[in-house]
């Protein structure tokens, strides 16, 4: 049986995606640069985490594992703490905006 992605699906793939990108390039870009508070290991720790439960959760929706759901609502909550997180550093706006994205699509996911 073929899997089928429907648009809502799509979308938080696409979410998923675009936070992990987000999350892997600034901590491993931004963050070390600035040093300080944004290099601190908790928080480069909870930027990786954040980046590798988004690729494994747009992985696990791209071959339609009915896994998902609950990789989708771990997601939802890794995202929502790293948001916080960085907003709190300050300077990350693009992070902030990425994770708040795919929270709020990956909850979509769960409903």
């Amino acid at each position: 049986m073929h899997h089928h992605i429907d648009a809502t699906m799509q979308t938080c793939i696409d979410e998923c995606l675009r936070c992990y990108q987000s999350c892997l390039e600034m901590s491993s870009g931004h963050c070390l640069e600035l040093g300080g508070e944004h290099a601190k290991p908790g928080h480069i720790k909870l930027m990786l985490a954040c980046s590798e439960t988004c690729r494994a959760t747009a992985h696990v929706m791209i071959i339609g594992s009915r896994h998902h759901k609950h990789l989708c609502a771990e997601c939802a909550d890794i995202c929502a703490d790293c948001a916080s997180e960085c907003e709190r550093v300050g300077d990350m706006d693009a992070c902030v905006r990425a994770c708040r994205a795919c929270a709020e699509s990956c909850r979509a996911m769960t409903a």
